[in-house]
C-alpha cells in the first residue's frame, strides 16, 4: 500500500469531517447490507440498483460497500482517501441517476415527488477534502503511517 494512500496530517477538522460523514451515511449503508432504520436489507436492494435502476451487479456491489464499509472506515479513520472517494462516487451517481430531476433543495415539507440534491453536493463537498486532506486527528490511517515510519531503517 502506497503510503501516500494513509498519509495525512493532525487536522482536527478532517476528524469532524470523517467521523460526521460516517455517522451520516452509516445508517443508509446499514439499511441497504442489515435491513436497519427501515432498509430492505441485501438482497432486495441489490434486486432493485440491478432489476429496476438497470445498474450493473459490480457497481451495485461497490455502492453498497461504499456505503456501510466506507462510512465505518471513515468513522475510524482506516483508509480514509478510498472510504472519501466511494461515498463520493455514491453520492454523485445518486444526484446524476435520481436527484437532478427533483431540483437543488430537499423536499423540506413533503409536497414533492422527490428529494433535490443539496444534501449530496454537501457529502461530496466533504469527501473531496477528505481525499485531499486524509483522517487527520485519531485516525488509523495516522496511527499505520506513524508505526511504518518508525519502523523504517535509517537510510545510509
Amino acid at each position: 500500500m502506497p503510503l501516500r494512500l494513509i498519509r495525512t496530517g493532525n487536522q482536527t477538522s478532517s476528524l469532524v469531517l470523517r467521523v460526521m460523514l460516517g455517522v451520516v451515511m452509516f445508517p443508509h449503508g446499514a439499511q441497504k447490507v442489515l435491513g436497519w432504520f427501515g432498509g430492505h436489507g441485501f438482497s432486495a436492494t441489490l434486486d432493485a440498483f440491478t432489476g429496476k435502476m438497470g445498474i450493473p451487479l459490480v457497481f451495485a456491489l461497490l455502492a453498497i460497500a461504499a456505503e456501510f464499509l466506507g462510512s465505518l472506515g471513515l468513522i475510524v479513520g482506516l483508509l480514509t482517501r478510498v472510504a472519501a472517494l466511494g461515498i463520493t462516487c455514491v453520492m454523485l451517481v445518486a444526484t446524476l441517476m435520481v436527484h437532478l430531476q427533483n431540483g437543488f433543495f430537499m423536499n423540506w415539507f413533503g409536497n414533492k415527488q422527490g428529494e433535490g440534491f443539496e444534501y449530496h453536493l454537501l457529502a461530496m463537498a466533504i469527501g473531496l477534502a477528505l481525499m485531499i486532506q486524509g483522517g487527520g486527528r485519531w485516525s488509523l490511517d495516522r496511527l499505520i503511517h506513524e508505526r511504518i515510519q518508525v519502523q523504517k531503517p535509517a537510510a545510509a
